[in-house]
């Protein structure tokens, strides 16, 4: 125990942070029905996690460093065992979404101080059979997901997917403080905050925009007015990101085309493979009456399948040039979600197994290969930036994807429903509709036609990306090193 303890507390957190991602999509319409929650809420119980994680993850790695790793990770698990027992007990919307980006808080805490740990803890072959351990966990956490929440959903309920995070919280800060040895970066380097306060300020304002954009419109004043609150952000966060000492990303990286290829793919890469899956599971479920675990069992082939390839492909892939591997990846997750986009009124879950797989594949050669690539694409001092930065361009993708697919779904399904019914539509609806005289055929049609267009526009998505990472990523790559050792190196190989 005293040996494999500290990566035993580290996977147990990791675990739960990862878990969170997907073990939510299966009980969104549960939600729906409990709360009389609406599509924008329930896009926001998404979103408001990956948003927090994505706008904290590069800053609390930086406040890591000089304030100690174990203590903000410790930190960081009871933050989210306080959240998560807040989201269980949730009596509203705007109550769960709350708890949700406080979660998402500790989930950064962790995330960012999850790999410095085992750095610090364990040398040379150990050091890679820990990194490798923590990998499967991470990639297991994020395929089992879907299959959890399906079981806790229909099991105790939906509240419980949330309840289930305390004994792990609990075990997680009993081994932490008991098997972890506190560690410290450049202690005299001071904390970007004016940086991450304009960037979440830049994110969430943007993805708020888009998600109101689905019921105000694009032309809407609100729209438009909170459009405009993201563009000064941004522009006040390059500004202070230029004028800092120590700058929570160096924008000069990103004269490098090899950096900016593959920050490129790692924002779309999230959006590619896995906005559009919130929505296919309340189509599942409430259009074709799957229950929550067969829900999970429907969409499991993508994870699984990209669990199978990242394990294998590790071994078999090595040394390959990284433009390849998330290139060609990239442009395989664009084709299977394309693929997805074949639904008709008459269609069933079988409809999605092989787009499924095929996004799948194209994760599982994508995942384990982005950090690596953002490592050697910058100076050997950079490397924890780089690395932190990815999974920041993950997450924001992946926000920024579930927000654009839900108006694209609305948009499209409003040719024919109707905007209010539209919405209730993808907000698990279903059932309603139904009472009120809608004909059975009207929903699937409606439904079936909004994912296809859904599907198309982040598969796009996918395959530009793809083909961007193929002519950036070229040259000036240096060997990445094994692990970065600042609080902002952070990376899984994962799904979500």
């Amino acid at each position: 125990m005293r040996k494999w303890g500290p990566l035993t507390a580290v996977c147990l957190g990791t675990f739960m942070l990862l878990l969170d991602v997907t073990i939510v999509i299966v009980a969104l319409p549960d939600m729906a029905r409990a709360l009389d929650a609406s599509l924008s809420d329930l896009q926001w119980v998404i979103d408001g996690y990956a948003l927090a994680l994505a706008a904290l993850l590069l800053g609390i790695g930086a406040a890591a460093d000089r304030l100690g790793r174990r203590r903000v990770h410790i930190a960081g698990v009871v933050l989210f065992a306080v959240a998560s027992l807040a989201c269980g007990l949730a009596s509203s919307p705007t109550a769960l979404v709350a708890a949700r980006g406080v979660q998402g808080v500790g989930a950064a805490a962790m995330f960012a101080t999850t790999l410095p740990l085992l750095a610090s803890v364990y040398r040379g072959k150990d050091r890679s059979v820990a990194l490798g351990l923590w990998g499967a966990v991470s990639g297991g956490a994020a395929a089992i997901g879907p299959v959890v929440g399906g079981l806790l959903t229909e099991g105790p309920g939906w509240r419980w997917i949330f309840f289930v995070n305390l004994p792990v919280s609990v075990a997680a800060v009993w081994l932490t403080a008991r098997t972890v040895p506190e560690s410290h970066g450049a202690r005299d380097r001071r904390i970007d905050w004016a940086g991450t306060v304009t960037f979440a300020l830049f994110a969430g304002a943007a993805t708020y925009a888009v998600v109101r954009a689905g019921s105000l419109g694009w032309t809407s004043g609100r729209t438009l007015a909170t459009l405009g609150v993201a563009v000064l952000a941004l522009l006040a966060f390059v500004l202070v990101e230029r004028r800092v000492a120590h700058p929570l990303l160096d924008l000069s990286l990103f004269r490098t085309s090899a950096f900016t290829g593959v920050m490129a793919g790692a924002l779309a890469y999230n959006m590619a493979a896995f906005a559009v899956l919130p929505y296919t599971s309340i189509w599942l479920q409430t259009v074709l009456g799957l229950s929550p675990v067969q829900g999970g069992l429907a969409v499991l082939p993508l994870a699984a399948t990209a669990f199978v390839v990242a394990a294998v492909g590790g071994r078999l892939l090595h040394g390959a040039q990284p433009r390849l591997t998330i290139g060609v990846g990239l442009a395989l997750i664009g084709l299977g979600t394309l693929g997805q986009a074949v639904l008709g009124a008459g269609s069933s879950w079988p409809a999605l197994l092989p787009g499924l797989i095929v996004a799948g594949v194209g994760t599982g050669l994508v995942s384990p290969a982005l950090a690596g690539a953002a490592l050697a694409a910058v100076p050997p001092e950079r490397a924890g930036m780089a690395g932190g930065a990815v999974n920041t361009f993950r997450q924001l993708g992946y926000a920024f994807g579930v927000a654009v697919c839900g108006t694209v779904l609305t948009s499209r399904m409003g040719e024919t429903l109707g905007e209010g019914q539209s919405h209730a539509l993808a907000g698990g609806g279903a059932p309603g509709l139904r009472a009120a005289g809608v004909p059975e055929h009207a929903l699937r049609a409606a439904f079936a036609s909004g994912l296809n267009t859904a599907a198309v526009v982040a598969g796009a998505v996918g395959v530009v990306a793809g083909v961007a990472v193929l002519v950036l990523v070229r040259g000036g790559e240096r060997k990445a090193p094994a692990v970065a050792e600042s609080g902002a190196g952070v990376e899984a190989v994962r799904v979500g």
